[in-house]
């Protein structure tokens, strides 16, 4: 579950940067072209972190509860 934590983290980072940095391009030739504010980006990034994890907790979760010997006697 750590890990699909991390790599949300690091998906919302990189998303952060790369949408910051399209945003002052798309400014050069849209005069027009304003940010967001923090509210809502900040409010889309928990929403997406929330969803992430939860993505990779329901299988964390399920594989917690199978037996070990019974899961290699199947193989």
């Amino acid at each position: 579950m750590a890990e699909g934590a991390a790599m949300a983290v690091g998906g919302l980072a990189l998303g952060f940067v790369s949408g910051y940095w399209l945003a002052q391009l798309a400014g050069t030739f849209v005069g027009d072209l304003k940010m967001p504010g923090v509210l809502p980006v900040t409010g889309a990034a928990v929403v997406l972190l929330l969803a992430a994890v939860a993505a990779s907790a329901i299988p964390a979760l399920r594989a917690a509860r199978v037996d070990v010997m019974q899961a290699l006697r199947a193989e």
